[in-house]
């Protein structure tokens, strides 16, 4: 049985290309993932005035987390960091709740420059290691699809070889770990 994954895109961009890498997923890993995509776009700017009675946004975003199996992130890079739309996303969860705690995680990334994501994905390591999140993340298999425009065609798809055969082999670390974790 696939496991139940949330995906929380990190952009709220419309032609995102971690979205697009996110439903490459979901559709080549049907079988071991049951990816369901959770956008960022309608969760309020977070404040501890309201946090102990979250707007809907809010609310239904972290109950999509807290009530799935699994937690995957896909994340851009926006100067040298996280979407400031992510960390706030991150902000509601890490309140009234804990919707990540002991979850396993595990985090991709896509750019159209060279590191595909690398600085940002080492900030959201670090933002989500809070005592308040705690997720089982996934160790030593970074994902960082650089010049990703290069890598898709017009249907989306990768068609890199290289870059597949790396994501298979994560996407298998991650539910071997999953296993072991659960």
């Amino acid at each position: 049985m696939a496991i139940k994954v949330a995906a929380i895109i990190g952009s709220n961009r419309k032609e995102s290309y971690n979205l697009k890498l996110v439903k490459y997923m979901k559709d080549r890993y049907a079988d071991k993932l049951d990816i369901e995509i959770v956008s960022i776009n309608e969760v309020e700017m977070f404040s501890a005035d309201i946090e102990e009675n979250p707007p809907k946004g809010a609310m239904d975003f972290k109950l999509k987390v807290r009530n799935t199996e699994a937690v995957l992130f896909a994340v851009p890079e926006y100067n040298f960091s996280i979407p400031g739309a992510l960390k706030n996303a991150i902000d509601w969860m890490s309140r009234s709740g804990h919707d990540m705690k002991d979850k396993p995680t595990f985090i991709v990334g896509s750019s159209m420059g060279v590191l595909g994501s690398v600085r940002a994905q080492m900030h959201l390591r670090e933002i989500i290691t809070n005592p308040t999140l705690q997720p089982k993340l996934l160790p030593n298999n970074e994902v960082y699809i650089g010049a990703i425009h290069t890598k898709m065609n017009e249907q989306n798809e990768l068609t890199d070889e290289g870059t597949i055969a790396f994501l298979d082999q994560v996407v298998n670390n991650f539910v071997e770990f999953y296993n072991k974790v659960k």
